[in-house]
């Protein structure tokens, strides 16, 4: 089978990393990176350190509003699926180039499978949220991480044959990072900090940086926390604080890193006290790592986590979010998302693309 996949940011090339060898060894793959996001750095990093295949086609459509993005990658996408004419397209988690990828491939008549399908925090102000329901009513098959958001495509009329629950892929990963992660003692001491003296923040969601109110919240709050803060800079959050006049101020009273390769922020992650995020990804990373997790949102699609009492939602409630810090983590974390093998099931799901 001849499978186009489209990536567009970081995220997605971590979960293409566990997908594409597997996949690979049954099948033609033909990897497309959008440019949503892009660094010819840390895109070399990801090929090294995950052993990932470098994208076959960079469209290079970063920039712009949501809709003109997603437009101009429909029709970028359009155009390649007519002269590629692959059997299938694969597309990962919620960003503009899942939901281009899906809408293009659905178009053209081409079977779409989304990996991170299902899943939810019923907030449709995000446009992540609208890009992934979008998607999943697109497509033909959904290989969901958990039985939760299986659930979450059955009340919205999508079961059946069509619905696999495989796991995360980002278990897959975290399995193969972890161990080499923790005995790399670089990246904090390039920090200055040390093993579970320490919170490491990640924020970049438009809801958190674009308003520059909540963008000075979130300044506080981080400014306000006792432990060192060690923040991996999203370029979008730098720009943000740049254009506010408060890049200077958070510097000052934390460490700022620039955008990490996944090594170095998978040995931040494992030995921080606890991870300040807006990020859903870096929720569930935090959960595997058995890191304390403050969500600085007030929703998650990763509701699993906060059931299991690893992940807290404060918003940007700087109270709260002290409160949350000084947490005693439980003394139980459930698998939730699967045993490492979530690629292989991705596979092994492709195949019935082909079924008659």
């Amino acid at each position: 089978m001849r499978i186009l996949t489209v990536i567009g940011n970081r995220p997605q090339f971590v979960k293409a990393a566990a997908v594409s060898g597997p996949l690979r060894e049954q099948h033609e793959e033909l990897l497309v990176h959008t440019g949503q996001h892009y660094d010819d750095e840390l895109s070399a990093i990801f090929v090294r350190e995950l052993g990932m295949p470098s994208a076959d086609i960079v469209l290079g459509l970063g920039g712009g509003s949501n809709t003109e993005q997603t437009a101009r990658m429909v029709g970028a996408l359009g155009a390649l699926l007519a002269d590629e004419r692959p059997d299938a397209v694969l597309v990962y988690g919620d960003t503009n180039s899942t939901l281009a990828g899906a809408l293009a491939a659905a178009q053209a008549r081409i079977p779409v499978a989304h990996v991170e399908a299902g899943m939810r925090s019923f907030d449709r102000a995000m446009p992540e949220e609208l890009n992934r329901v979008l998607t999943d009513h697109m497509s033909d098959l959904l290989l969901v991480p958990s039985p939760n958001a299986a659930d979450n495509l059955a009340r919205e009329g999508i079961c059946g044959e069509s619905v696999h629950v495989v796991g995360d892929v980002m278990v897959d990963v975290a399995r193969l990072l972890a161990p080499r992660a923790a005995s790399d003692d670089g990246p904090l001491e390039a920090a200055g900090v040390t093993p579970g003296g320490y919170v490491l923040v990640t924020a970049h969601r438009a809801g958190t940086v674009d308003d520059p109110a909540r963008l000075e919240r979130l300044v506080e709050l981080l400014l306000g926390v006792e432990l060192p803060v060690v923040v991996a800079l999203h370029p979008r959050t730098r720009s943000r604080l740049q254009a506010a006049g408060l890049l200077e101020r958070l510097a000052a009273g934390t460490t700022m890193l620039p955008p990490l390769g996944p090594l170095a922020f998978t040995a931040l992650l494992t030995r921080a006290r606890a991870v300040l995020t807006d990020s859903g990804g870096v929720q569930k990373e935090a959960y595997l790592a058995g890191v304390p997790c403050v969500t600085l949102r007030d929703s998650t699609e990763w509701v699993e986590t906060v059931q299991a009492g690893w992940n807290v939602l404060v918003d940007l409630d700087a109270a709260a979010a002290q409160a949350a810090l000084a947490r005693r983590p439980p003394t139980e974390r459930p698998e939730l998302y699967g045993d490492g093998h979530a690629a292989d099931r991705v596979v092994a799901a492709m195949a019935t693309l082909l079924s008659p």
